[in-house]
């Protein structure tokens, strides 16, 4: 068996194990070098993250027959999408299917950040003033059936190649958690990384109460999309910041029941945010 044949038929498995590993790399990490004072102790804020992901786990394996890399064998099966067509060279299509699904979720981001019904979606992410690994995970469920939605889309007309689909999604995992750390790089190393890859610093400036950096930095993993797209805004390790929406730490608007009904709650005020 291939190694390729192995990413995939374990797939499920090999994720968790990467998922466990990272948070628990990124976790000891932004323990050691914290770039900011958490407001409010992790011991409230993780089980309230890590809950809200085995939801959206939940919900997402309820609704959708097959997830990325069932869609990627499905169109495989079926001879569809864009690079079987062309019966692109294996190595090529991933490239290009790592490139695109990139891209997809950096003008996704842009999307829900531009459109007031979605920004309602995506608001919960950035309610918290505090950031942190578990940050990484903190989608609402309707924002993660809205995206992978788009996934599938995305990945069937490419008839991207299942290894390469397996390859983002671990990669995309390991990206949020980073982003998302409250991890302190230093000015020196966060300027060399921002050169390829969105930093935690430069993240942090994304989950600013400022429009003007809240609205930059909307990549995922490549800072390529917003350095070409004139929205990059470059990270700092001091760089003073408030950050979420306003809710001090404790606030009942921030506890999982609200979180998830924020959608339905949301004031006027909501569309104020996003710009």
């Amino acid at each position: 068996m291939t190694l390729a044949q192995t990413l995939v038929d374990q797939e499920a498995a090999i994720r968790v194990a990467a998922f466990l590993m990272f948070l628990g790399v990124c976790a000891g990490l932004e323990a050691w070098r914290p770039a900011r004072p958490w407001r409010e102790p992790r011991s409230q804020r993780w089980p309230r993250n890590l809950l809200l992901l085995f939801l959206d786990t939940a919900i997402l394996r309820l609704l959708y027959p097959v997830l990325a890399v069932g869609a990627a064998l499905w169109a495989e099966a079926q001879g569809i999408g864009l690079f079987h067509l062309l019966d692109a060279p294996l190595i090529l299509a991933g490239i290009l299917s790592f490139l695109a699904l990139d891209f997809t979720l950096y003008a996704q981001h842009r999307l829900l950040h531009a459109s007031p019904l979605l920004w309602r979606l995506h608001r919960a992410h950035h309610l918290d003033a505090d950031l942190d690994v578990t940050s990484g995970v903190r989608f609402h469920p309707l924002e993660m059936v809205f995206s992978m939605a788009i996934k599938l889309a995305v990945v069937a007309a490419l008839g991207a190649p299942a290894v390469a689909v397996v390859l983002f999604e671990i990669l995309l995992n390991a990206s949020a958690l980073f982003t998302h750390s409250n991890l302190r790089l230093g000015n020196g190393l966060d300027a060399a990384l921002s050169r390829l890859i969105i930093t935690p610093a430069a993240h942090r400036r994304h989950h600013s109460t400022r429009a003007a950096e809240h609205n930059r930095n909307f990549g995922f993993f490549l800072s390529l999309w917003d350095r070409l797209l004139g929205t990059f805004l470059p990270g700092a390790a001091k760089l003073p910041l408030e950050l979420g929406l306003g809710f001090a730490p404790g606030s009942d608007r921030l506890r999982l029941p609200s979180l998830i009904a924020d959608p339905f709650l949301s004031g006027p005020d909501a569309e104020a945010e996003k710009r």
